[in-house]
């Protein structure tokens, strides 16, 4: 690739990989990303930057950019998992020995010989597509140079240390600060660098502030999707529908860089058993690179795409056997004191029965109307887990004006982190709501406390919050007033300690904590639209019921676009085809009642027994949709969106 470049009145600035005076190469796990492709360097897919813009306004930029000129020599592209599986296939990384991303094998006990001696045993194909994000905000920064002459970054991410660490390496100097602005939605999509590290290089430059925006179109192309997955699985029962064992391969495309394809692939392995009591499962699980947009992060974080087969195959073994979807789920649902597929004894906290005690009158009385009713249920870590570091932190700072200001790392992007702790302080001190103050994330104050994923802020930062609380409480347990404090900090930090996975022990812990759902979708059998869903949640303690509520509400409407009608399709240029308004998103008029039941089972020995609920409202709904189709028409779909449905978009 070469590139030149004719000046053009009121620009500012024309950057390009030479102008890198740090690493080139970024990225939130794996450094596999290019702030730009150097001159001779190999483009990976259509939202690889070449060079940077910046001018007085949006016109001259735009004006500018057409006057670049780039040469290519085209080269054969990867498309899709089959093409990047192939022998001899053209590689997306030259420095790769293959397309392989990430593999992860997972097992315990013996599944070939727990399926060879069941009683039934059933096996299928599993398919589910591209997913868009399409959050309301596109992704936008700010950076300019501040008072001490560090690089200060304002972005809408969902980690203002990832942003820090990344464009610190990308500038080769660590006199870089992030602060988080309101997140216009980021649900996964926004934990990698979009827009963040080119304003920063830009302010690096040009000594000036500059604001880097992405159009909708752009994000539609830059930023990571959701993982398309191909899976197969096999399930053996007993006669009574007794889970004996199940085996699985599961393969996704993880398109032009890491991002967090591994970790996406890990969990939708190790979750792959779903939330019952049998230690007889095996699961293979492969990702691979293409030159298709990026994969990474998505509400779910693959637990999603595998619910779908587990829960599918599950309904079609209680068909099978002769009993209803409800009763398989409950002879088999994982109970306190149980052990998980994975190894893992879960505590007192675990409340799936309750789950399905909550919708089982309506379930019934569905049925028994001759309203087809399906049914899923879910398990989503709390956490990072699996041996990984997952600190939460906390700094309560007593500022002269007399209140508390709650400095943390940790993101918040619309979860209502915030809310959560000030209840928390509230629940936990002797202040009243007017004496505290909820400050945002940045990285010159505020301590580390990991990224807003993994539904892990609630219950890991919560729990740092606490400890900080209590070394707050004691410095007043002398009758100390706020203003006699003030200039004191009271820090808390916690380690959520896990083992690693395929840690030599009896039963290792995966994840600290697991929220459990069950959904169910009822149709009208006139119409065939959704007549109602009802989802219920175990959340631990419900610090805010409300809250919980809401997520479970928009949690639910997520997924149902992603099993009716979203689609992201990409085309033979590797280029992603649909403008926002055709992706299929569902509008307002067209959700139906969601009924939300918060189960508030405590349990959970810190954060006041609190579990993330942010991820798992949206992993068993497409299952729970898909069975009620079934229930509907006879016919049973392995692929998403769903065909044969009133929503079904024609064309």
């Amino acid at each position: 690739m070469t590139w030149a470049y004719s000046p053009l009145p009121g620009v500012t600035a024309v950057l390009t990989a030479e102008d890198i005076p740090g690493q080139n190469k970024i990225g939130h796990l794996k450094h596999d990303q290019y702030t730009m492709i150097p001159v001779g360097g190999l483009t990976h897919y259509l939202g690889d930057a070449v060079a940077l813009v910046a001018a007085e306004d949006m016109e001259t930029v735009e004006r500018a950019k057409k006057l670049i000129r780039v040469e290519y020599e085209v080269l054969p592209a990867v498309h899709s998992i089959e093409e990047a599986a192939a022998p001899h296939a053209p590689r997306v990384f030259d420095e790769e020995e293959s397309n392989v991303q990430a593999y992860k094998h997972v097992s315990r006990g013996n599944a070939d010989e727990a399926i060879r001696n069941a009683r039934h045993v059933l096996t299928q194909h599993f398919e589910t597509p591209w997913t868009e994000h399409a959050f309301l905000e596109p992704e936008c920064a700010v950076a300019y140079i501040d008072e001490d002459e560090d690089v200060k970054i304002i972005s809408t991410d969902q980690s203002a240390y990832c942003t820090y660490h990344e464009c610190s390496l990308m500038l080769g100097t660590d006199k870089v600060k992030a602060e988080n602005a309101l997140v216009g939605g980021g649900f996964g999509g926004k934990e990698d660098m979009t827009v963040q590290h080119h304003a920063a290089l830009l302010a690096y430059h040009t000594r000036r502030p500059v604001k880097v925006r992405l159009t909708r179109a752009e994000s539609l192309l830059i930023h990571p999707k959701r993982h398309p997955f191909v899976m197969d699985f096999t399930m053996g029962c007993d006669e009574n529908g007794k889970i004996l064992g199940v085996k699985a391969k599961a393969v996704s495309d993880t398109g032009a860089f890491a991002s967090l394809g591994g970790p996406v692939l890990e969990r939708a392995c190790t979750h792959a058993a779903g939330p019952y009591a049998y230690e007889n499962f095996e699961i293979e699980g492969t990702a691979y690179y293409t030159n298709n947009p990026p994969a990474g992060a998505f509400r779910g974080f693959g637990v999603t795409q595998t619910c779908f087969a587990i829960e599918t195959l599950l309904n079609m073994m209680a068909d099978k056997i002769g009993i209803s979807p409800w009763e398989i789920r409950y002879r088999n649902a994982i109970r306190p004191g149980g052990v998980l597929p994975n190894g893992q004894i879960v505590d007192e906290s675990t409340g799936l029965v309750e789950t399905l005690e909550a919708v089982k009158e309506a379930y019934d009385t569905a049925c028994k109307e001759g309203k087809p009713a399906g049914l899923a249920c879910a398990m989503k870590n709390a956490g990072v887990g699996v041996g990984i570091l997952d600190w939460g932190r906390v700094k309560l700072v007593v500022e002269e004006d007399g209140k508390v200001h709650i400095y943390t790392g940790a993101s918040c992007i619309g979860q209502g982190l915030g809310t959560v702790l000030v209840q928390m302080i509230v629940s936990n001190t002797d202040l009243a709501r007017e004496d505290i103050v909820y400050e945002r994330s940045n990285t010159w104050i505020a301590p580390d406390s990991g990224t807003t994923s993994g539904s892990r802020q609630t219950l890991v930062t919560g729990e740092a919050c606490l400890r900080a609380c209590k070394k707050l409480m004691e410095a007043k347990s002398d009758g100390k007033t706020l203003f006699e404090l003030a200039g004191q900090e009271f820090y808390g930090e916690y380690l959520a300690k896990t083992d690693p996975l395929g840690a030599d022990v009896p039963n290792p812990v995966s994840h600290v904590a697991y929220g459990y759902a069950t959904q169910m979708c009822i149709l009208d059998p006139k119409t065939g639209k959704i007549e109602k869903l009802v989802a219920a949640h175990d959340v631990g303690k419900a610090v805010n019921p409300l809250s919980c509520e809401g997520q479970i509400e928009g949690g639910v409407v997520m997924s149902m676009g992603y099993a009716l009608r979203e689609r992201y399709p990409i085309d033979e240029d590797c280029r992603p085809v649909s403008m926002f308004g055709a992706l299929g998103l569902f509008r307002a008029h067209e959700i139906p009642k969601i009924e939300p039941i918060v189960i508030d089972k405590p349990g959970l020995k810190v954060a006041g027994g609190a579990i993330g609920i942010g991820e798992i409202t949206s992993i068993p709904t497409a299952p729970a949709i898909t069975d009620a189709y079934y229930r509907l028409d006879g016919e049973r779909r392995f692929s998403l969106p769903i065909t044969g449905t009133p929503y079904e978009r024609k064309g």
